[in-house]
């Protein structure tokens, strides 16, 4: 590809995504395909000579596109924003052209600069302290452009780390980094995202999660208590994070409590804001940043909510010298004439290199301005109180969480299990894409609104969908006998049939915000003493046994043998040397006829083989004795 083909192909490229934006309502916004579809939709090898640019184009449309859950769509209502706008594009596309690796300021100073520039911008943009700027070369504070809010939290407990260690030292020099480092422990909330649980994983240190109040925050008292109890078992605190806007309901943990706390014990303060960060922007919402001059970091993402697309994270730190002492590497072929006089970033970060991200940040916030980007940000509140509106309307629906910016957490009244199944309908019709989360034991489903396209016809047109789905699930509920009588007793399963045989449970629900997968179990009953025995006996206080609670699997909280077979596999009763209570059981009850039962005794005095047609499923025979059981109640109930 040449200069004049590039420009052929660069304008065909631009109206290609502006087409794909402007029509993106028409697209599926949830993809309809399996893991590995594209494998075979391609070559097993790159192509040995070169392949047309219309060939190429033509399989984004054909293969690519049917993957792809558009993110940019009115009705992507997952997980947080994920915007970008016109000029973040056009800014980014000349910061690739310009390729420049801006590790150090000599490398390309203007890369340097612009992001000293804009993070000044952004930060005064947000209502941040001064000292969090860095407005001239003694400044102290100043801010850097991660790539994720994740790599912003890692770099702070981090930086975190080597001043705790650096500061037992001074008080007991004899100590060893490893020492001190086995005795840190750092706090978070249990709304806080994962990132803050893989940073203390990476970082090698512990990591206490303190319970959030009603409200879904994290309080002073509590993190008094923990950093309290800590202590007394020579740990040594040093690290917490709050966050702004939780993942799970846009919740916010009380900075004024926390902070003043952190500043007692010495502790890094760390403020997580990545989605709610831009909401502050305006005015009337930066109530929610009362407290921040106790952080000694903040960072959040205009990834998310203010059109600059992925990657980029404003992160600021009050002292950029905690820093340098922890990511601090710098030999010969890196110095350069004014270093120590200028900012190199490649001491603020864990990579050496840097993208030219100031670029499309600068772009966007030139041509938005303060006012459009606040203009932008009320709109998306407003859509979200709107869609707020909609479900209070319903009565069948609920709120359990308080609605704070862009999101909306609702759910089916009642148990755990409706919401599931609606959210799991709605997901797979691909017309709107929500996720889950479990909110204090409530399952719950998230509503952002993600787009700059969404209007409040696209919230109405959603909510339709929404209610007629939900009636859907409703009358189903309605008409599944499973769900109508949801205990019955053993007893009462034999005056049916009294050769019942195996119940196969197979149960696989997600929870939020950690998946908890389903676990085949079968439950035996054959109205035989030894298997009754069996499961009361050598199950029911097995490790392996988890209670099963209606509709949802929660970790600890379910029936599962699936680890214990063995046993059930290896055990006959005595009366019969041979036989497998599977195919007894199952001949039967398949059938229906007790006289099948009969049968197979019959059968095998006389050396027969059973009858295959009445087989469902066959276990390994094998002799054996039970040992005596102790006997249990036959009107135990079963889920």
């Amino acid at each position: 590809m040449d200069f004049d083909e590039y420009r052929k192909r660069g304008k065909i490229m631009i109206d290609y995504i502006a087409d794909y934006l402007e029509t993106i309502r028409e697209r599926r916004v949830y993809p309809n395909v399996h893991p590995g579809y594209l494998r075979n939709l391609t070559p097993d090898c790159a192509p040995v000579e070169p392949e047309s640019w219309d060939h190429i184009m033509d399989d984004v449309e054909n293969i690519i596109m049917p993957g792809i859950t558009h993110w940019q769509s009115p009705q992507m209502h997952a997980y947080f924003p994920a915007l970008n706008s016109f000029p973040s594009l056009l800014g980014d596309m000349l910061a690739d052209a310009i390729n420049c690796l801006g590790f150090t300021w000599a490398s390309s100073p203007a890369c340097t600069e612009l992001e000293i520039l804009v993070m000044n911008w952004l930060g005064k943009m947000i209502g941040l302290p001064e000292a969090f700027l860095h407005t001239h070369n003694e400044s102290k504070g100043g801010g850097v452009i991660q790539t994720t809010s994740s790599e912003a939290t890692f770099v702070c407990l981090l930086a975190a780390r080597t001043q705790a260690i650096r500061r037992i030292q001074e008080i007991n020099p004899e100590l060893e980094d490893v020492d001190i480092n086995s005795r840190l422990v750092a706090y978070c909330s249990d709304q806080a995202h994962s990132s803050v649980e893989k940073a203390g994983l990476i970082g090698l240190v512990k990591m206490r999660f303190i319970e959030s109040d009603d409200s879904l925050s994290l309080r002073g008292a509590q993190l008094k208590e923990a950093i309290a109890i800590d202590k007394k078992q020579n740990l040594i605190p040093f690290f917490v994070c709050a966050t702004l806007g939780t993942t799970g309901a846009c919740a916010f943990d009380k900075l004024e409590e926390l902070g003043p706390i952190c500043h007692a014990e010495d502790i890094w303060f760390h403020v997580d804001a990545a989605y709610a960060g831009t909401a502050f922007i305006c005015p009337e919402f930066r109530h929610w940043l009362s407290g921040v001059a106790y952080a000694d970091s903040i960072a959040f993402n205009p990834s998310k909510w203010m059109m600059v697309h992925f990657d980029c994270t404003a992160m600021w730190v009050k002292n950029s010298e905690c820093l340098h002492r922890t990511f601090n590497v710098d030999p010969l072929y890196l110095q350069h004439e004014n270093s120590g006089l200028a900012i190199d970033y490649m001491h603020w970060q864990i990579p050496l290199s840097k993208r030219f991200r100031a670029l499309k940040l600068w772009f966007v916030i030139r041509c938005f301005g303060i006012k459009g980007l606040q203009k932008h940000i009320r709109n998306g509140v407003h859509l979200a109180n709107k869609f707020e509106l909609l479900v209070l309307s319903d009565k069948r629906f609920e709120i359990p969480a308080a609605r704070h910016l862009g999101l909306v957490v609702f759910r089916l009244c009642g148990e755990n299990h409706l919401t599931e199944r609606l959210l799991k309908r709605l997901n797979s019709r691909g017309r709107i894409h929500c996720v889950p989360a479990s909110l204090k034991g409530k399952y719950v489903i998230r509503f952002t609104v993600t787009s700059q396209y969404t209007t409040i016809s696209d919230i109405t047109r959603d909510w339709a969908e929404i209610k007629a789905t939900a009636t859907e699930i409703i009358n189903d509920e309605k008409s599944d006998s499973t769900y109508n009588k949801t205990k019955v007793s053993l007893a009462e399963t034999r005056n049916w049939n009294n050769n019942f045989g195996a119940s196969l449970l197979l149960a696989n629900s997600p929870m939020s915000p950690k998946v908890v997968n389903g676990s085949f179990a079968a439950l035996f009953d054959n109205g035989d003493d030894w298997s009754r025995k069996l499961l009361r006996s050598d199950m029911k206080d097995s490790s392996s046994m988890r209670r099963r609670i209606r509709g949802i699997l929660m970790s600890g909280k379910q029936f599962s043998l699936d680890s214990r077979m063995d046993l059930v596999q290896g055990m006959v009763p005595a009366t019969s040397k041979k036989a497998t209570i599977a195919e007894c059981s199952t001949s039967s009850s398949s059938t229906g006829n007790p006289e099948n039962k009969d049968e197979c005794d019959e059968n095998e005095k006389n050396g027969e083989p059973r009858n295959q047609k009445s087989r469902n499923f066959r276990h390994t025979q094998h002799e054996t004795n039970l040992t005596p059981l102790i006997e249990g109640n036959n009107s135990d109930q079963i889920d």
